[in-house]
């Protein structure tokens, strides 16, 4: 975990995030709508559903929307079968890349990412040739005030069950084994901390730094073009790019 910071990491992409909300609207509603197939409509007892309800609500996602959502799985309304579709790939630079996905067409999905993988001096790789290189963590994200203790957020941390965390910049992240990830991350809920965001995500166990500009237009116009499409859910790299990077 040396050296990451998820947050801090993901600064350069949120401009363009906010031009695509309402892209961003439908593919948390499409992963409302599988969990609550899937699992049942109670997030109480679907930790699936429950997490997908939070990173809708961490959107600023409408309770209507999320509602329809829910109610649309659990209606049971087969007529648009997703199934769960996970790709790896290398990205300029040696840099490597998880897709998750979400697809009613897995064979124009495949095509696409390949597609996206090629164009901007990539490749599409087999199963597992990267996936090595990333633990799957939870993450909860709080932002800190200046009055905060940093030793007492830590210690309480340790004390909801997290395994670690690490504080820079007014951001303490808390990091959780996946199983562990709703106990931990329910402990913050209701409380003053503001919380920035909770995830379980796969996290690299070493990042590639990325200083060459053609290289890293290259990542960010893979990255941009991923993030487009509908059927893609979640982007992990190992990519440490300069916080100001452009297109």
């Amino acid at each position: 975990m040396a050296g990451h910071s998820k947050w801090a990491n993901t600064k350069h992409r949120k401009g363009r995030q906010d031009a695509k909300k309402a892209k961003i609207f439908t593919k948390l509603a499409r992963a409302i709508t599988v969990a609550s197939r899937e699992g049942g409509q109670d997030p109480e007892y679907n930790t699936a559903l429950a997490n997908a309800i939070d990173k809708a609500k961490a959107e600023n996602m409408p309770n209507d929307n999320i509602d329809r959502a829910i109610k649309k799985g659990a209606g049971g309304d087969n007529s648009e079968n997703f199934e769960t579709i996970t790709y790896e790939g290398y990205g300029p630079n040696g840099t490597a890349f998880i897709v998750s996905c979400l697809t009613d067409n897995k064979n124009r999905t495949a095509a696409d990412v390949r597609h996206y993988f090629s164009k901007f001096g990539g490749n599409l790789g087999s199963s597992g040739c990267v996936s090595y290189l990333f633990d799957r963590l939870g993450i909860i994200a709080l932002e800190l005030d200046e009055s905060a203790d940093e030793d007492e957020v830590m210690m309480e941390a340790l004390e909801n069950g997290a395994d670690d965390v690490r504080i820079e910049n007014g951001i303490a992240e808390i990091i959780t084994a996946p199983e562990n990830f709703s106990q931990v991350s329910n402990a913050y809920k209701n409380t003053d901390y503001k919380i920035l965001g909770a995830d379980i995500s796969m996290i690299p166990q070493n990042e590639v730094s990325v200083t060459d500009e053609e290289s890293i237009k290259l990542i960010l116009k893979l990255i941009d073009h991923l993030e487009d499409n509908d059927d893609v859910q979640e982007i992990y790299h190992n990519c440490n790019l300069p916080e100001d990077a452009e297109l």
